[in-house]
């Protein structure tokens, strides 16, 4: 019963976010997506923190692949962020 209570939050937060980001102007994406990097930052941190303290296997391999997926998620953000912000420079 538990389980199908955290299933059911997690499909109404991924449909809460995606109509979120839906209505968000375009002028809008680059400081929300630095904000997005420090709270992936803040993710990676936890996940580091997390996978350390563990002596289980699955904790440490599930630590391991939510460490992976938050590094992605930084580096992938600041390269995207950094892209679009050399938009609107002058050359």
């Amino acid at each position: 019963m538990e389980l199908l209570f955290l299933i059911t939050i997690f499909i109404l937060a991924l449909f809460l976010g995606v109509e979120l980001i839906n209505k968000i102007p375009a002028t809008l994406h680059t400081p929300l997506m630095s904000g997005c990097n420090a709270i992936s930052g803040i993710t990676l941190v936890g996940a580091i923190l997390a996978t350390g303290s563990s002596e289980q296997l699955i904790t440490e391999v599930l630590g391991f692949l939510a460490v992976t997926c938050a590094t992605i998620n930084v580096v992938a953000g600041f390269l995207v962020t950094n892209r679009m912000l050399g938009m609107f420079s002058k050359k």
